[in-house]
């Protein structure tokens, strides 16, 4: 039996308001969290820039990148939990995909953690960092990061924003106790990396699921080949757009100018976790609909929550005053440029079209297997070598961003036109997505 044209094509009024309410209640909690969580991050790092100073700030600030290259991985992870955990409807299968991704996850993760500490004498010489062993604290930090992404895309998955919420605050409150305990007992950068790993291990302790997930409930066979290479592309080019201009800065520029730009990239941090927040609610909810086209007022909706919060980030760093910068970082991150202030607004203008992006690409990845991650991972590429050459400047280095981001925002918004012309396909064909039902059969 076919699906009757009209219920192919449209949305009913009930049906959108669903979607757009769970996308507000979901954004709502996310955002309390991401407010909250971009708050103390905003206070962690400005503890730590006046008691390390500009270089060892930019120390720090390279460590912390090098984690974040390696949550392309965690968050493949997370995504690819998610996604499976919102198609299923029966609990066992939801605790089998669990199960499955989470020993998947620590072999991953272990295999990480031994290639960085392999490397540690390598990256020490290349980032110009002062000590290999907090290179070997980032290898065990990432280890256990990895897991922790497959437990945060079961809470997605599952709409339990709330657990997700508190998961992403009690990593980042201990990571600021435990840096400002050890700062006090003067082990500088290294105390900060120990930090980061307890915050990792109490987000992972925090992450635990209830007695359901734990009653051994058996592999699953999940996330094909297609699924899986999508979600770690995407993340790749996300996490090499947003933090490998603070490693080539690194590398191109003396440890001042390193540290202030680090600085500067704080406030597009801010502006992407304010964004990601929302999208992070939009995607279980557009991934778990059987039709193509029932995911529209979903995306509207995401679309409108970024723009507003864009706009008034973008606002707020453009009409604050140097002076208040200069109170909350210190003279020394001011020392050098003379425009520090229209630095912080070029920033956010470019995160804030590389949100815009996001909220496409994460739409057409909830939906289907496409090629939002290939068009991001080579523009990824793209803004490596455009850096690599052009880096005379700290501003330059941020309008080649720009331009990068918004060539990309262009790129992306064509396989939404290019929906709407397709014939629609059955929905039971998607329902899900490159899965057969042999894909959910229990293996040892």
């Amino acid at each position: 039996m076919t699906t009757p044209p009209e219920t192919q094509v449209t949305t009913s009024p009930e049906q959108g308001g669903i979607l757009r309410g769970r996308i507000v209640r979901g954004s709502a909690i996310l955002l309390l969290s991401t407010g909250l969580v971009a708050a103390t991050n905003l206070l962690y790092n400005i503890l730590l820039a006046r008691m390390l100073g500009a270089s060892s700030f930019g120390h720090a600030s390279a460590l912390y990148t090098l984690l974040m290259l390696i949550t392309a991985i965690t968050l493949s992870f997370q995504i690819v939990t998610s996604k499976f955990t919102a198609r299923a409807s029966e609990a066992l299968i939801r605790a089998q995909i669990y199960a499955s991704m989470l020993r998947r996850a620590w072999q991953v993760g272990l295999g990480i953690a031994v290639l960085l500490a392999a490397g540690s004498a390598y990256l020490k010489s290349y980032f110009n960092l002062p000590a290999q062993r907090d290179l070997v604290l980032l290898a065990l930090a990432a280890g256990v990061y990895i897991p922790v992404g497959v437990q945060r895309g079961r809470m997605q998955g599952t709409y339990h924003f709330r657990g997700l919420a508190i998961n992403v605050v009690v990593e980042v409150a201990v990571k600021l106790g435990g840096a400002l305990l050890f700062l006090h007992y003067g082990l500088g950068v290294t105390g900060v990396m120990v930090a980061v790993l307890l915050s990792i291990i109490a987000a992972y302790i925090a992450g635990e699921p209830g007695a359901e997930y734990k009653a051994k409930p058996g592999m699953i066979k999940i996330a094909p080949f297609g699924e899986g290479m999508q979600a770690i592309i995407y993340f790749i080019g996300q996490v090499i757009l947003s933090n490998l201009d603070i490693l080539l800065v690194k590398h191109f520029f003396p440890p001042p100018e390193a540290g202030i730009y680090a600085a500067v990239a704080l406030v597009g941090r801010v502006v992407f976790m304010v964004s990601w927040a929302v999208v992070s609610s939009m995607f279980p909810v557009s991934a778990s609909r059987s039709h193509p086209k029932a995911g529209h007022s979903v995306l509207y909706t995401a679309l409108l929550l970024v723009g507003t919060l864009i706009s008034a980030s973008v606002a707020a760093v453009a009409l604050a005053p140097e002076a208040l910068w200069t109170l909350l970082l210190g003279k020394a991150f001011l020392l050098g440029t003379a425009e520090f202030s229209a630095l912080l607004t070029k920033y956010a203008v470019m995160t804030g079209v590389y949100c815009v992006a996001v909220v496409f690409m994460m739409y057409e990845i909830s939906r289907r297997i496409g090629t939002a991650a290939w068009m991001q991972f080579g523009a990824s590429v793209l803004l490596t070598a455009a850096i690599w050459r052009y880096h005379h400047s700290l501003s330059q280095v941020i309008l080649v961003q720009l331009f990068v981001m918004c060539g990309l925002l262009v790129v992306v918004t064509i396989p939404l036109f290019r929906e709407r012309t397709e014939p629609v396909p059955s929905p039971i064909s998607q329902s899900l997505p490159g899965v057969s039902l042999t894909d959910y059969s229990p293996r040892a």
